[in-house]
């Protein structure tokens, strides 16, 4: 929904558009919509956006922006990030108020998952 000065959409830039969209089609059930070769949108997943291709992608290591998700099951949810391909840089911890992963798609950007903390 679009509110007055509130964040509406993001874009990530990517190595690998077709990876990129393939990761996120199996691992999160998102769906694409192409504008051209070289740009991809989804929309309705919590927040709006798209992936463009770029050399430059987003990394928390870098100082960029880490964008998390989140997640009723962490383990499927990691499970399902693996299957996918994703890379995992952080395996499941625990911090104040919740578990979560870090992970990087195949196009290069960096995302978490959290949950609840563990039997809540």
């Amino acid at each position: 929904m679009k509110q007055h000065e509130k964040l509406n959409y993001v874009e990530f830039g990517t190595r690998d558009l077709a990876a990129t969209k393939a990761f996120f089609e199996k691992a999160f059930d998102w769906r694409f919509l192409d504008y051209g070769p070289d740009y991809t949108a989804f929309s309705d997943e919590g927040l709006d956006g798209g992936f463009y291709v770029s050399d430059q992608v987003a990394g928390s290591e870098r100082g960029g922006a880490l964008l998390v998700f989140y997640s009723e099951d962490l383990e499927g949810s990691l499970s399902r990030v693996q299957e996918a391909g994703g890379e995992i840089m952080k395996a499941i911890f625990e911090f104040p108020g919740g578990r979560r992963f870090q992970f990087c798609e195949p196009g290069g950007n960096e995302f978490a998952v959290w949950s609840e903390p563990a039997g809540e």
